[in-house]
């Protein structure tokens, strides 16, 4: 598979770009997470980081505010705009982000957060909860051209076994906070 600059979702958890991780059993998870009961795919990369800007950041919700909405109510999208606008980090620059992996965990975490119910210190040690995992996005056309696939380590993955991880991972993470 070779994935292409410019696409996917600009509401995903750092936007535009393609998303990786070296867990290979969330790996696994993700390639089979749809409701489909379809059989999927975890393929292997290097990524070459020479000349290529890479924004490591512990605690990245503002950034993760800004792409993902963990509420609808007008209060949290007013309050999560004054946040945004204060604490920002322009990633805009990047050719590699990487960071926490949003799930039902991340978005209770920052609507506390937004109602002043969590200290910025510690966003991190509870971004770690639930095992979420980290991720790397891949932004820039340089950080495309830089990756590479590795065709022997293809797998395929069965849909019913890593599905059910999956969820199961996604009910942990929202009891926890809970």
């Amino acid at each position: 598979m070779t994935p292409t600059s410019g696409l996917g979702n600009d509401r995903h958890d750092y936007g535009n770009g393609f998303y990786l991780t070296d867990d290979i059993e969330l790996a696994k998870e993700w390639a089979v997470c749809k409701p489909n009961e379809k059989n999927g795919w975890v393929h292997t990369y290097t990524l070459h980081i020479n000349n290529l800007n890479i924004f490591f950041q512990k605690v990245d919700i503002l950034i993760l505010m800004k792409h993902r909405n963990a509420s609808d109510s007008k209060r949290y999208k007013m309050l999560a705009t004054k946040f945004i606008s204060k604490y920002d980090v322009d990633i805009s620059h990047y050719d590699v982000i990487r960071g926490w992996r949003a799930n039902a965990l991340y978005f209770y975490i920052a609507k506390e957060f937004v109602r002043d119910n969590v200290d910025i210190a510690i966003l991190e040690e509870l971004l770690s909860l639930g095992g979420l995992g980290m991720q790397y996005c891949i932004k820039s056309k340089l950080s495309y051209d830089n990756l590479f696939e590795v065709k022997e380590e293809l797998h395929s993955i069965e849909y019913y076994k890593f599905n059910n991880k999956y969820n199961r991972r996604d009910i942990k993470a929202r009891k926890i906070m809970k």
